[in-house]
């Protein structure tokens, strides 16, 4: 078999593995409640970690058989995978409109990133490190507290997964930068970088975890799927002197791309979820909270009407005025 194909190969099986942690992750944010963020007590969560750290394992060893212009564009295949493995193994039905937006999201991603050239071997400079770290962890906390103001679930689960994005996204950036510059002989020079990789990698997936939360699988998986590789293709474009393909003609086809990538998350995000039908209260605080003092009075209407009225007003139930 050759080199091109065992990093075909690879990519397809580390899609895969990705789609199913994605599974396992929303069928823990949908079976559990309390606590989105921070489920590790919970022993179902754990395959889900162990099945996306295999998706990353594979997706690396993809990228020493193969250039990154395929192996990257093959992972927008994820949620590809995910709907129909979600329908098997899970039993949740997609709808057409949903695999529109997942199809649009994918073929858009996988056009932007199959037209981002490479610039070689390249890591970011030593002073602009500790900037790019800390914009992103601004970025990912901004979105995380973004997230806690929405009220509608889809929408809180897009922005939650959006920050999971960023942060997957510099954690691979990061990973490049430490295995150029990785020294044989004296392998903790990188351990600023190594600490780096580890803290955006944990950020993303608490963050993707508590995106699955009252929205379903889609919309979240697609929304990772697509600002992951956007995020390291732009620090790519403006850091590591990368650009697009085919001069003019290949910015504008991106360009192009980009919008039917966003198309397929609006989609997305219009959908309607089995979750989010069945548990709207965190979107909804006020139904959460049973109307004990609260009750309908019903009185006859003071004066004639040429039509039927009801007058109705609230008042105490017990005590109080």
């Amino acid at each position: 078999m050759s080199s091109l194909a065992v990093s075909v190969l690879l990519s397809l099986v580390s899609a895969v593995a990705y789609a199913a942690g994605a599974i396992a992750q929303e069928r823990v944010a949908a079976s559990g409640p309390g606590r989105p963020y921070a489920p590790p007590r919970r022993a179902a969560w754990w395959p889900a970690v162990l099945l996306n750290g295999a998706g990353a394992l594979l997706h690396v060893a993809a990228l020493a058989y193969g250039p990154l212009s395929l192996v990257q564009p093959l992972g927008a295949l994820t949620i590809v995978f995910a709907l129909p493995l979600a329908g098997l193994f899970a039993g949740r039905r997609t709808t057409e409109a949903a695999w529109r937006g997942a199809i649009m999201a994918t073929a858009g991603v996988a056009g932007l990133l199959a037209l981002t050239g490479e610039a070689g071997s390249r890591s970011v400079d030593g002073g602009a490190r500790p900037a790019l770290a800390g914009v992103s962890a601004a970025v990912v906390v901004a979105l995380f507290v973004a997230a806690r103001g929405v009220r509608r679930a889809v929408a809180r689960s897009v922005v939650l997964a959006g920050g999971a994005g960023v942060a997957f996204g510099i954690g691979s950036v990061f990973t490049k930068t430490v295995a150029v510059d990785f020294v044989a002989g004296d392998p903790l020079v990188q351990w600023p970088g190594l600490l780096t990789i580890a803290a955006f990698a944990a950020a993303g997936l608490l963050l993707s975890q508590a995106s699955y939360r009252g929205a379903g699988l889609a919309a979240p998986l697609a929304t990772v799927t697509v600002v992951n590789p956007v995020v390291a293709a732009a620090v790519g474009l403006t850091l590591f002197g990368e650009e697009f393909r085919y001069g003019v003609l290949g910015t504008v086809l991106a360009l192009g791309c980009g919008v039917v990538a966003a198309g397929g998350l609006i989609l997305l995000t219009a959908v309607p979820s089995d979750a989010a039908r069945a548990q709207p209260v965190d979107s909804e605080p006020y139904a959460a909270r049973p109307q004990i003092r609260e009750g309908v009075d019903v009185g006859a209407v003071p004066r004639p009407r040429a039509h039927l009225e009801v007058e109705v007003r609230s008042r105490a139930v017990a005590g109080g005025s």
